[in-house]
């Protein structure tokens, strides 16, 4: 025997509002993906351009020859097996560097600047630090080696820390949207259980009944997903094309430098695209498993007497 009519309405105001709730959920997880995936993205570049050079700092001395040392230093570090090139950063190129905190037309004469010496390595088969710093120190002492490790170091730590942070955040949106679907579920359960009931009595399978109430919740989640991701996907779009059309402007570049680009690319989206398939599995399965453990419990009371005439045990 099948209705004539859908069990739930197919559309109601409880119906609409579920639909908000979920495109919430769905643009709330989708934001959090995409942000921990540009985290992840522009901490793997800083890591990647840290870690293809190193940096011998010399410090000033009056019984230095600093140009002579800087050579010197360079010439040691390109004997190691895994150097490419070095470069000795000139006076001027030392100005640039800290001209964002000493201002600008610096004499470098006039203060005790360490010079700079840059190595570039191959990342793959970096060469021996330990044993690089050594020579170095026992060469010239005022030379100081910065492999940068602490900075590589504290960028995995930030990029680990920002996928659990994310990944926190997407559990409780999911759980979130879990415990509305079931409360709506039950909701919907409730304005048509005597329809349920009756369907029961006369032998329709909870499955049928739970597939009725499938389908309701999956058209509805669907939409709701759909729209969300959608929304999502609209605010990477236009964020991104907002930053490429503000290039060179301070607000941009600080943006650019601790973020990176706001474009997420064909996986992000893709990642969009399988959140909003998740959620709208999820809120199918769970208004399903809600039916089902409902209309058991509706078994429970009708096989317990005492229970469903309102006399305790």
């Amino acid at each position: 025997m099948r209705p004539t009519a859908p069990i739930v309405p197919p559309s109601n105001i409880q119906g609409n509002a579920l639909i908000v709730v979920i495109a919430i959920m769905a643009f709330l997880a989708c934001l959090t993906l995409g942000a921990v995936s540009m985290v992840r993205s522009t901490a793997a570049s800083w890591e990647s351009q840290i870690s293809r050079e190193i940096t011998i700092q010399i410090k000033p001395d009056d019984n230095l020859d600093m140009e002579k040392a800087l050579n010197q230093a360079r010439d040691l570090a390109l004997t190691f097996v895994g150097t490419k090139t070095g470069q000795i950063l000139d006076d001027a190129a030392t100005a640039r560097l800290l001209e964002p905190w000493l201002g600008t037309n610096l004499d470098l004469k006039e203060l005790p600047v360490p010079r700079l010496v840059v190595i570039t390595i191959d990342e793959n088969h970096p060469p021996d630090f330990e044993a690089m710093r050594a020579l170095l120190e026992n060469t010239i002492p005022q030379a100081f080696l910065d492999d940068h490790r602490t900075w590589v170091d504290r960028l995995v730590s930030m990029a680990h820390t920002t996928v659990m942070i994310g990944t926190g955040i997407l559990l409780l949106v999911f759980t979130a949207m879990v415990l509305t679907v079931i409360f709506a579920t039950r909701g919907a359960l409730s304005g048509n259980r005597h329809i349920v009931e009756v369907l029961h009595f006369v032998g329709a399978e909870s499955s049928f009944v739970a597939t009725e109430f499938q389908k309701h919740f999956l058209k509805i989640s669907l939409k709701g997903s759909a729209a969300g991701s959608a929304l999502a996907a609209l605010f990477f779009a236009l964020a991104g094309l907002l930053q490429s059309r503000t290039l060179a402007t301070p607000e941009t570049d600080q943006a650019t430098a601790l973020f990176g680009t706001f474009s997420v690319g064909v996986l992000g989206y893709l990642g969009i695209l399988a959140t909003m398939i998740v959620i709208a599995l999820l809120t199918t399965l769970t208004a399903r498993l809600t039916v089902m453990r409902t209309i058991y419990e509706i078994d429970l009371l009708r096989s317990d007497p005492a229970r469903s005439d309102g006399v305790p045990n």
